[in-house]
């Protein structure tokens, strides 16, 4: 029972936007996620033009904006596994619908021999943290006022019960409000 009390109690500090919280997050789960998303890429040519840290790190890029502006509710670290699980496996199938639209010939790319290269360690580097906390950023610019309002009042640990009675609407519609926001912003950003 101590690990579910820490993880809900990481999670919550992830939601304000704790980054000593995201880097322990990674830190705990980013080896069984990479793990899970080499045994996704299952196809050698998606493989050789993307790899399991780009699946990873797109993922929990997603994971902390969404959990950073309310959208995510957890409270075990089964129910976090459960979600990136399902995550990694719609990035990677999104991966693959890309690379067969762009029909992508493989062939030209370079091969790189893994013993050439210097393998990174598993801590997220400084550029990871920046990066994280500037896509944070561009995702709360490009917010509405409400939406903004809605996404400060989830980062402050509301609930959606508590929010929709004080806005008068449903908790429902606000979740969605608020999800289809981050939506729009990805594809935006994504589009940049």
């Amino acid at each position: 029972m101590p690990e579910v009390a820490s993880f809900r109690d990481l999670f919550e500090q992830i939601c304000r936007g704790d980054q000593q919280a995201a880097r322990e997050l990674l830190y705990r789960y980013e080896r069984d996620l990479r793990i899970l998303a080499r045994v996704r890429l299952t196809d050698p040519n998606l493989r050789r033009a993307i790899d399991s840290m780009d699946v990873c790190q797109s993922v929990f890029g997603v994971f902390f904006a969404r959990a950073a502006a309310g959208l995510i509710d957890l409270d075990t670290p089964e129910q976090f596994l459960r979600l990136m699980a399902t995550m990694i496996h719609n990035k990677v199938i999104d991966y693959a619908r890309r690379f067969q639209s762009r029909r992508r010939d493989v062939r030209r790319q370079l091969d790189v021999n893994a013993g050439d290269m210097q393998l990174a360690g598993s801590d997220p580097t400084a550029s990871q943290v920046v990066s994280g906390r500037e896509l944070l950023e561009k995702y709360e610019a490009q917010l509405t006022p409400e939406e903004r309002q809605l996404a400060e009042m989830r980062k402050a640990g509301r609930k959606w019960e508590d929010i929709a009675r004080e806005l008068g609407s449903t908790p429902d519609s606000l979740r969605k409000r608020l999800s289809r926001a981050i939506e729009r912003i990805s594809r935006e950003i994504h589009a940049e």
